[in-house]
Parts: C-alpha cells; sequence; structure tokens
C-alpha cells in the first residue's frame, strides 16, 4: 500500500480536515511529537481511539534523566517533578546502581506512571492549540507523492501531508505501511493489575526460576500493583483476577484477599524492531517502532526520544527548510539507540530468572557493575546521557547532547535550556571571534553570546575541551562546533 494513490472513492467520503501532519495515538509519544511540531508552528492533529484521555491502570512508569532534560528544554520539565517520586538509581540484574554523581542537573530515576505522564502532555499540548480528536479510530491509509489520506472506523477521511504512527506495539500504520518488524517471539509472560488487598505488605520483591514477583503500593489506601511472572507462557489478552490470585499463593502463599481490579493485563518479553521508521510519507515511533520487556524501565523514555528527535526534522521538511532527505536521518540516529536498549532489556530479563546458575551469574554481573566504570557506563545508558549521533568525528560534543550550562549573556543569567524553549537551533558563541557566517544561513538560528568558565563534563567521556562555539540542534544535541584554537 506504500506509494497507493488515494482512491477516488475515498475522495469522495465525508473529507473531515486536512492537516500538514497526523499523529495517530494520544499516548506519550504521540502527544510529545504534536507538541514539538506545534511549537515549531505546524498544522497537527491527534487522532485517539479511545474516547478520552482517562485510561485504564496507571500503566508504564518512569522517566529518565535525559527524558527530564527534554522536557525541561521546553519549560515544562517541574510539571513532572511536582508529581513524582525521585530515586537516584537505577536497577540492572540484580544491582541497584547509584546514579546520583551523574554529571546532570537530574541524576535520578522519576518515578511516575503513565496515566500522569499522559494528562500532563495533553495540558502542555492543549496549550499549543492542537486537536486531540478522540473516539477517531484509524483503519487504513493511502499515499502519494503528496499527502496521505487516513481512513477512519466511521468511514470518514482525513487529509494530511504526513502521517505518523504513535499507536503501540500492535501498529496498525506499521502493518499498512509494510514495514518489517522482525525479533524474538516470547518466551515468558507476567500478569500486572491493580487491585485491593487486606494489609498488603509495603513492598515485596522475589525471584525464582520463572522471573521477578512484585508487590507496591500506589499510595491509595489498600490499593497495590502487583506483577507476577507466569510459570509457563500464556498469550492469553483476556486474564483474570483468578489468574493473579492463584500466582500470588504459588509465589507469596498468600493473595492477601486481592479484590475489585481496576485493571488487569498480561505482557510478554516478545523482543522486535521494525527494520525502519519511515515508508515514504509515513513514520513511526515508540512502541510502534520497537518493543522490549520492560526491565530498567527504559520504554516510555525510548519512544518519547524518537518524538524529539522526529520532532524538529518533521517540522524543517513541513516548512520546506530541508528536504525530506532529512527524515532519512531519523531512522540512522534513532535506530541504534534502540537496538542497544532491545540488546540490554533482553540480558537483564535473562538475569532475572533465578535459578542456582543464573543466580551465580547475577552476582558476578554485580560485583562488576558497582565498580566505578563499569555503573558509569550503564547509567549513562540507562539515562540515555550518552546517546551519540554520527554527526562527523572532531570535538567530543559532537553528536552528543548540550551540557545544561549557567551561562553569562547580555540579557542576563540564562541556562542552555532556557534558550531552546522555543524549539530553534541556537549558536552558542563563547569566545571574542564571529561566527556570524553560520548564524545568516537561515532566520530560524537563534544567535547567543555567552560567557562559562566552569568546566565542560560529559558522562562517560569525562572533561573536555571547551569549544569557542557550538551549534544546538532543536532536540539538545551539537550539530557543530567552533574551534578553541585562535586563527593565525
Amino acid at each position: 500500500m506504500i506509494g497507493s494513490k488515494p482512491s477516488s472513492q475515498a475522495a469522495a467520503n465525508a473529507v473531515l480536515d486536512e492537516y500538514e501532519v497526523v499523529v495517530a495515538g494520544g499516548g506519550p509519544v504521540g502527544l510529545m511529537l504534536a507538541g514539538e511540531l506545534a511549537l515549531a508552528g505546524v498544522g497537527v492533529a491527534v487522532l485517539e481511539r479511545r474516547p478520552d484521555q482517562a485510561l485504564a491502570g496507571s500503566r508504564a512508569s518512569g522517566l529518565r534523566a535525559r527524558t527530564l532534560e527534554e522536557l525541561e528544554q521546553r519549560g515544562i520539565a517541574d510539571r513532572f517533578l511536582a508529581r513524582a517520586q525521585l530515586h537516584p538509581l537505577v536497577m540492572f540484574g540484580g544491582s541497584v546502581l547509584d546514579i546520583s554523581d551523574l554529571p546532570t542537573r537530574h541524576p535520578y530515576t522519576v518515578a511516575i506512571f503513565q496515566n500522569e505522564i499522559e494528562r500532563l502532555l495533553a495540558e502542555w499540548v492543549a496549550e499549543g492549540s492542537v486537536p486531540i480528536l478522540y473516539d477517531h479510530e484509524v483503519t487504513g491509509f493511502a499515499q502519494d507523492d503528496d499527502r496521505v489520506e487516513v481512513r477512519l472506523a466511521d468511514g470518514r477521511t482525513l487529509r494530511a501531508g504526513w502521517l505518523v504512527g504513535c499507536d503501540g506495539g500492535r501498529s496498525s500504520i506499521r502493518h499498512t505501511a509494510g514495514i518489517p518488524f522482525p525479533g524474538w517471539e516470547a518466551t515468558r509472560s507476567n500478569l500486572i493489575a491493580e487491585a485491593e488487598m487486606t494489609d498488603p505488605p509495603a513492598q515485596e520483591l522475589r525471584h525464582d526460576e520463572a522471573g521477578v514477583h512484585a508487590i507496591g503500593r500506589t499510595g491509595e489506601e489498600n490499593q497495590v500493583r502487583v506483577v507476577v511472572t507466569e510459570r509457563q507462557l500464556n498469550a492469553n489478552d483476556q486474564p483474570t483476577l483468578e489468574d493473579v490470585s492463584e500466582r500470588l499463593i504459588e509465589v507469596f502463599g498468600t493473595d492477601y484477599a486481592i479484590r475489585n481490579p481496576t485493571w488487569i493485563s498480561r505482557f510478554t518479553d516478545a523482543t522486535r524492531h521494525a527494520d525502519t521508521y519511515r515508508a515514504g510519507r509515513v513514520l513511526i515511533a515508540g512502541d510502534a517502532a520497537h518493543i522490549h520487556y520492560p526491565a530498567g524501565g527504559q520504554g516510555l523514555s525510548l519512544g518519547l526520544g524518537d518524538a524529539v528527535n522526529l520532532g524538529w526534522k518533521l517540522a524543517q521538511v513541513v516548512r520546506g527548510a530541508s528536504s525530506d532527505d532529512l527524515l532519512d536521518t531519523y531512522t540512522r540516529e534513532r535506530h541504534p539507540v534502540a537496538a542497544r536498549v532491545l540488546r540490554h532489556t533482553m540480558a537483564q530479563t535473562a538475569l532475572q530468572r533465578r535459578d542456582s546458575r543464573v543466580q551465580a551469574l547475577v552476582e558476578v554481573v554485580s560485583e562488576i557493575a558497582t565498580l566505578d566504570e563499569p555503573r558509569h557506563r550503564i547509567a549513562g545508558l540507562m539515562s540515555g546521557l550518552d546517546i551519540h549521533y554520527p554527526l562527523g568525528d572532531g570535538h567530543p560534543l559532537l553528536g552528543r547532547r548540550m551540557p545544561d550550562l549557567d551561562l553569562t549573556t547580555a540579557e542576563g543569567p540564562r541556562r542552555v535550556s532556557q534558550l531552546l524553549r522555543a524549539g530553534r537551533p541556537v549558536l552558542l558563541e563563547l569566545d571574542e571571534r564571529e561566527f556570524g557566517d553560520l548564524a545568516s544561513r537561515t532566520d530560524r538560528v537563534k544567535r547567543v553570546r555567552a560567557r562559562y568558565d566552569g568546566d565542560w563534563t560529559l558522562p562517560i567521556v569525562g572533561s573536555v575541551e571547551a569549544p569557542g562555539a557550538v551549534l544546538i540542534r532543536p532536540d539538545g544535541y551539537v550539530a557543530w562546533t567552533g574551534s578553541t584554537a585562535r586563527p593565525a
């Protein structure tokens, strides 16, 4: 169906509206992408098949340091921090790793659930006047060289210049676009539930030969969140409270009189990764592009990183400031990032199965992981702070996230994150030389003269030489540096 032309029958259907970009899926990734596009002045709409923003259960959880930096760049990080618990650690296998010494303003993991993340992102998107069209289920699309016609479940059609599928691991957008989704089949399944218990424990965490089992309070009286690994792989999508109860009794010796569930679901360790994130005028992001077992809690941040990377690039293309070749760099940059996360989640999943042989491996890995250099490397990966896009050789900053430095400017003290609030590239000039030729290439580059006398420290890399100038992309990554060397 890729490249097929919109049919005359589709043209005859009632056309709702035409947008520059349509985002299919109103979860965290779709909302983040819509916010990024709106910030750049793109006409975007979000299509969500749910009747409203309400989400059954709290769903996924956790935001990583790099994601918080990206939210800081848009001026909304405090909204999330005010609703969350902060933990200066990450889990890897059987190890608890301290990350409080990471060179970032956010050296911690944020415990916040998906339903709250969606609510806060929906508020931000609404401030940008982005329509979130609930009860709008996409059933298909057709595209040609100029546009995409998106078909809805009620028979109507919506036209767009571009379509982005943020519609989850079973993405109909990815399937219709014909994007291959290879990977590894499931070997285990877990039950997850939110329900009431009589006198529940404050927290329980156990491992056995099947995997991990946990009980934790949600903050509401007698309300708990339960995750148990099943003894045998089960792909049935309709788990029951009885299933959860039986497994709790097997593991903990009691089900704590579990009752009144608000949400029960099942997930597996199936791991898949799309070959490409683009097919013509159709792109995919988040779980539509990659799925994995939630070991380490990296899924939400990985998907939000996709949205931030894609947003400014798609906006550039829509505005005509760049050719659509720029969109090919989206796959080129984000695919290796996801591949590495998938590899690490599979490793962590294997370490959760604790027979005596695996326990020996866990103990050896734990001894190594807590040493400073391995700890920094693992923490850098799990926090997202070590991402390095292939933007060429040269200064170590190239392709890495720009540190959120405290700068001195003519307008007073500024943080780098504050300079990125408008979602525009920033040329930061840090010595007396003129780099105006770079800024003059487009009126969309914000030019800032500043002074910074502190150390330049990057995760894993360590201290680096101060550059004379830095061109920062809208997503906060460094695209170019000017040498500190003085011209002869």
